[in-house]
């Protein structure tokens, strides 16, 4: 990518946060953007992990400018004490990249009372988003990223929080999360009209990572399988591409409340344009995490 297409944005050395970023796509998304001189916050569940990332991070770029945080995503209240450190640590927010998420098969709750799918590939990053918006709108043109997925296609209405095992679906559970990250992504948008905060979602496509692994081997193998079949299998590196275009090419500055797929437009599915539904997520996760948008 040329200094031209960059823009000026990244002349500033922007501050990028990136949610699950010690594997998968989050990862080598963070490679990418420490390259390119960025400050890094990078958050996992593993304090090991991303001791380990930032190590190699480090050993590739000498002067490198990485900070982490600990955090699981599956808690609320572990999401909002992260959201005050950071306040407090980093002024401004330029690039927020909601990329952390699992594909729980069998019914589990927090001890929150919360579903696992729900709170880990939704409410959390929409309660960290909320909670760093003043950060965000300090920078001159933040972007937020949300990592959804072709599955959203196979979901069929807003994500419940299911308390009870009896009927849980878990493939549906999650074709029905990655549609609430396409769904927020376009509430949100258009909530933040006038106020210099973008919002996109991103199909990363099928990538060769350990994701759903959590699951077993047979379910990864048969996921991985799928995409091998097909053609599609991609690495981590090229999975990252489109969501680092869209966190720091001039091409992306002003563009909101859209669906990428390969640095490319594209159209989410017919559900996720309906207003009502949108608005219908955002008031049942206001409810669920006591967090709106000021």
């Amino acid at each position: 990518m040329t200094m031209a297409t960059r823009s000026a944005f990244m002349m500033k050395k922007p501050t990028c946060l990136i949610t699950g970023a010690t594997s998968g796509i989050g990862k080598a998304a963070a490679f990418a953007l420490a390259g390119r001189g960025c400050q890094m916050v990078l958050l996992g569940r593993s304090a090991e992990k991303l001791g380990r990332t930032i190590a190699e991070i480090r050993k590739k770029e000498n002067d490198a400018d990485v900070h982490p945080y600990v955090c699981d995503f599956s808690l609320i209240q572990d999401v909002r004490d992260l959201a005050s450190k950071m306040r407090k640590a980093h002024d401004r927010i330029d690039v927020l990249i909601n990329n952390a998420g699992a594909r729980f098969l069998h019914h589990g709750l927090t001890r929150e009372g919360m579903e696992l799918t729900l709170v880990t590939n939704h409410l959390g990053h929409f309660v960290l988003t909320l909670s760093l918006m003043e950060a965000l709108e300090r920078s001159d043109g933040a972007r937020i990223i949300n990592v959804a997925s072709g599955a959203h296609f196979g979901g069929t209405g807003v994500i419940e929080n299911i308390v009870s095992e009896k009927g849980y679906d878990g493939r549906l559970q999650y074709a029905n999360s990655k549609l609430a990250n396409v769904l927020f992504t376009y509430a949100l948008a258009e909530k933040l009209l006038g106020r210099r905060v973008a919002v996109n979602a991103v199909d990363p496509g099928g990538v060769a990572t350990n994701f759903a692994r959590n699951n077993g081997w047979f379910p990864w193998l048969r996921h991985r399988l799928a995409y091998l079949r097909s053609g599609s299998l991609l690495t981590p590196e090229q999975g990252a591409e489109t969501i680092v275009y869209l966190a720091e090419s001039g091409d992306a500055e002003g563009v909101s409340g859209k669906y990428f797929r390969n640095k490319k437009e594209q159209k989410s599915s017919a559900l996720s344009y309906d207003r009502e539904t949108q608005e219908r997520l955002w008031a049942a996760s206001v409810a669920w995490s006591g967090i709106g948008l000021v």
